[in-house]
């Protein structure tokens, strides 16, 4: 039999900056109702209100990188789901991804001001989400994130500025080109740019349903 000829870019047609809104939101409501999940169970799944559910899924509200991560614990996926458009994925052991066929994951801001791009949105199945990420200058003095899994960040250009919560004392660390920094994720965390664009490569480690390993 011949062989399978693999996709080309152009058959990929990964979501614009311009859709990517449209396209997590739909997608999550479409594995909601097909996990047949209301939106209370995911509220509840997610420790997020229903209101806030029910705006990522009319498009409403762009959700930074943390929120993927828990929608999609709850649906037991990668993140890599909540970011397609269909279900054309890379099944091999091999994925590449070149430059001009990145995820434009977000661009322009979350509410919180983060940029992100996907850089294994072709991938079922990981058990890594690779992301290359811009920290924004102002954050909100209140909101930190967190969420399961593991963390690990390495500035490709710039400076930044990190902070963790515990125990109610806040720890910063500042963060030069070429400093790199692993967490628990489920720390309290955030950052933001010293100055001009401050760009990471931001891995994140999302334990699967039933993974011991970070119990």
């Amino acid at each position: 039999m011949p062989k399978k000829k693999p996709h080309s870019p152009a058959a990929l047609k990964p979501a614009s900056a311009s859709d990517i809104v449209d396209v997590i939101g739909r997608t999550i409501l479409r594995m909601r109702k097909a996990r047949g999940m209301t939106l209370d169970e995911l509220a509840a799944r997610t420790g997020f209100s229903k209101s806030y559910l029910s705006k990522i899924e009319n498009r409403l509200s762009v959700p930074p990188i943390g929120t993927l991560a828990k929608i999609a614990q709850a649906f037991a996926c990668d993140i890599g789901h909540l970011l397609r458009a269909d279900d054309d994925f890379t099944v091999d052991a091999v994925s590449i991804v070149q430059k001009r066929e990145r995820q434009a994951a977000v661009r322009g801001g979350t509410a919180f001001g983060y940029d992100y791009s996907s850089l294994a949105h072709k991938k079922r199945n990981k058990g890594m989400e690779p992301f290359v990420f811009t920290f924004p200058a102002e954050i909100d003095v209140d909101t930190f994130f967190e969420h399961e899994g593991e963390e690990f960040i390495f500035i490709l250009r710039g400076r930044a500025e990190f902070e963790t919560r515990r125990n109610g004392v806040v720890e910063k660390w500042i963060l030069d080109e070429g400093d790199s920094l692993y967490l628990d994720s489920q720390i309290p965390h955030r950052g933001r740019s010293l100055g001009g664009d401050t760009e990471a490569l931001v891995v994140i480690y999302q334990p699967k349903p039933g993974d011991s390993s970070t119990a």
